[in-house]
C-alpha cells in the first residue's frame, strides 16, 4: 500500500468520523431538549432527567482532553483572560476551554492535511516554497479560526445587549416608580425581557439569583459588568452602586442613565449609517460601474470596429 492510499484512508476516516460525531450530537441535543420541556410538562424538574442526557457531550470532553493540552496556554493571566472572553460570548460551560483548545490543534492539523490529500489527488505540481507557504497558512487559518468564532459570537453578543439595554431601564424605571425594591425590580425587568433579548434577561435573572441566595448587591452589579464586558453595563453597576451608598435617587439615577444611553444608541446608529456611503464604493466601482460602462459603450465599439478602423485602413 502506498503512502497516497494510507493518506486517503486516514482521511477518508477522518471525515467519517467527524460526519458520525456531528450527527449524534445533533441527535442528542434534540432528545435532550424534548426530555427537559417533557419533564416540565408532566410537572417534574429539570435535574430530574437522569445522567444520561450529557452522556455523549462528556466522552467528547474526555477525548478532546489530550488533544486540548497541544494548543493551552501555561499562563494563568492567558487562561483568566480566556475564560472572561468565553462569558462576554455567553458561554458558561466548564468544559468549554477544553473543546476550544481541542478545535484549534484539530483544525491546525486537519486543514494541511486536507491540503495535501487534494493537492495528491488532483495531480497538482506545486514547488516546495509554494507548498510549504500553503501548509503554514492553512495550519494558521485553522489555529486561529476558532479566535475568530469566538470573537464574532462575542460582538453580536454585545451589541444585541447594547441595543436592549436602555429598554430594560425603561423598564426598571416604571417598577421603581410604582413602588418595588431593586431586587424586585431587577426579576421583573427579567421577565419581561425574555422575548425582547433573552440574553439580557438571562444576565438580570442571574444578578436576581446572586441577590436571593445571600450575595451583595455590589459584588452581584460587578459581575454583571464582568460577565457582558460592556462599558455601558459597568457604568450602570457603578451608579446603582454609588446610589445604594449614598442615598440618592433610584429612579432619576435610572432616567439620567437610561437617556444617556439612548442618544448613544442612536449616535451609534447614525454612525452606521454614515459609513453606509463609503461601503457602498466598492461594489459600485467593481460590479456596477464596469456593468455600466459595458453597456452603454458596447454599441459604440462595435460600430467603430465595424465602420470607422474599415474606413481608415481603406484610407
Amino acid at each position: 500500500m502506498t503512502s497516497d492510499q494510507i493518506l486517503l484512508l486516514a482521511l477518508v476516516f477522518v471525515a467519517v468520523s467527524a460526519a458520525v460525531l456531528g450527527i449524534a450530537l445533533v441527535a442528542t441535543r434534540g432528545a435532550a431538549v424534548r426530555g427537559r420541556l417533557r419533564g416540565l410538562s408532566v410537572g417534574g424538574s429539570v435535574l430530574d432527567q437522569g445522567p444520561g442526557v450529557n452522556e455523549w457531550h462528556e466522552r467528547i470532553v474526555k477525548v478532546a482532553k489530550p488533544v486540548a493540552k497541544l494548543a493551552t496556554p501555561t499562563d494563568e493571566a492567558d487562561v483568566s483572560k480566556l475564560r472572561a472572553k468565553f462569558l462576554h460570548a455567553g458561554i458558561r460551560g466548564q468544559s468549554a476551554p477544553v473543546l476550544y483548545f481541542a478545535a484549534k490543534a484539530v483544525l491546525a492539523v486537519l486543514l494541511p492535511m486536507s491540503f495535501t490529500f487534494l493537492a495528491r489527488f488532483a495531480d497538482w505540481t506545486l514547488s516546495t516554497q509554494t507548498s510549504t507557504a500553503a501548509l503554514l497558512l492553512l495550519a494558521a487559518i485553522g489555529y486561529y479560526l476558532p479566535t475568530s468564532v469566538l470573537a464574532y459570537k462575542t460582538r453580536q453578543r454585545q451589541l444585541e445587549l447594547f441595543e436592549a439595554f436602555p429598554d430594560a431601564l425603561d423598564l426598571m424605571i416604571v417598577c421603581v416608580e410604582a413602588g418595588l425594591g431593586l431586587d424586585m425590580a431587577l426579576n421583573k425587568t427579567a421577565e419581561e425581557m425574555k422575548i425582547r433579548s433573552p440574553e439580557l434577561a438571562e444576565e438580570l435573572e442571574m444578578v436576581a439569583l446572586e441577590l436571593r441566595v445571600g450575595s451583595s448587591r455590589e459584588r452581584a452589579l460587578r459581575n454583571l459588568a464582568m460577565r457582558t464586558g460592556l462599558d455601558e453595563v459597568n457604568t450602570f453597576a457603578t451608579m446603582l452602586i454609588q446610589a445604594d451608598r449614598f442615598g440618592t435617587s433610584l429612579a432619576e439615577s435610572l432616567r439620567v442613565h437610561a437617556d444617556m444611553l439612548r442618544t448613544r444608541r442612536r449616535l451609534r446608529a447614525e454612525e452606521a449609517a454614515a459609513k453606509i456611503a463609503l461601503k457602498l464604493l466598492f461594489p459600485l466601482i467593481f460590479f456596477i460601474f464596469p456593468s455600466l460602462l459595458l453597456v452603454l459603450l458596447g454599441p459604440a465599439m462595435i460600430q467603430i470596429y465595424r465602420i470607422l478602423l474599415p474606413t481608415m485602413a481603406g484610407s
